[in-house]
């Protein structure tokens, strides 16, 4: 399988990074993920990064060298990270649990299976459009889908979500796929530190200007900057499809459900 992956994350105006990213890859598939910790609850940095960590783990069990059901292991895997992060909790005797945003996506057979959680998105672009893109777990865009106005245009109500990784509740998410995938194609997934700042014409003009390993992290570094001083944290990791049989994998490291 061939391909070409980068990814990067920057901590912008806040204290902390706590977006984490990955990627990881057997024989006959690869599995892209990005996890956004939640403010207003404590440890984000410990959500992200254990979803991150549940997921990769599952792969590297279950991926011998494909997946047998690629929705079965993202589903699994994300409710075995909620499972984790509120046992988490309970164990350091917090008073609240550690919560997180996750999107993952499997590249396997020629074709992308995702799912999503919260509003870190996933982004698939063809032909310099958008094909399909997760709906945020949010307020506003659940007012947006009933028909209904949004009970506020504050920004806040934006990020407001009502699921997430990590609550006692069993988490909301979609599950979307397989979609075949063409020459040329790009999948990306960003924290809304990336989406809420760069426009997705923007985005796509990006990634089409230059190589993903270059693109990648001038993309990251455009929406610090627009973040400004108080600014998220800003990540994505994107992975192009080959336009032709000789495009070979390159990686770089340190670098969110509209159905097709």
């Amino acid at each position: 399988m061939r391909y070409s992956v980068a990814q990067d994350s920057q901590i912008g105006g806040r204290r902390v990074n706590e977006d984490s990213v990955a990627h990881v890859h057997s024989d006959a598939a690869v599995l892209l993920l990005l996890a956004d910790g939640m403010g207003g609850h404590p440890k984000g940095e410990v959500a992200s990064r254990l979803a991150i960590n549940v997921m990769v783990d599952l792969f590297e069990a279950s991926a011998r060298p494909r997946l047998p059901d690629v929705a079965l292991f993202l589903q699994n895997g994300l409710l075995e990270a909620n499972e984790q992060l509120v046992r988490f909790a309970r164990t350091e005797n917090l008073p609240d649990s550690p919560r997180t945003t996750l999107v993952a996506a499997v590249v396997q057979d020629g074709q992308i299976t995702w799912i999503h959680c919260g509003d870190s998105r996933l982004y698939l672009f063809r032909q310099r459009a958008v094909y399909a893109r997760t709906l945020d777990h949010s307020l506003l865009e659940r007012d947006r889908q009933l028909g209904r106005e949004p009970a506020s245009s504050l920004p806040a109500y934006r990020n407001a979500l009502f699921t997430c990784i990590g609550s006692d509740s069993r988490p909301t998410f979609n599950v979307a796929g397989p979609v075949g995938l063409r020459p040329g194609d790009q999948i990306m997934l960003c924290s809304d530190g990336v989406w809420s700042v760069i426009e997705e014409a923007s985005l796509i003009s990006s990634l089409q200007s230059k190589p993903v390993d270059e693109a990648v992290p001038l993309l990251v570094e455009q929406a610090v900057r627009r973040g400004g001083p108080s600014g998220d944290n800003a990540s994505c990791i994107v992975l192009a499809w080959p336009e032709q049989d000789d495009f070979l994998p390159t990686s770089r490291q340190n670098m969110s459900l509209v159905s097709p």
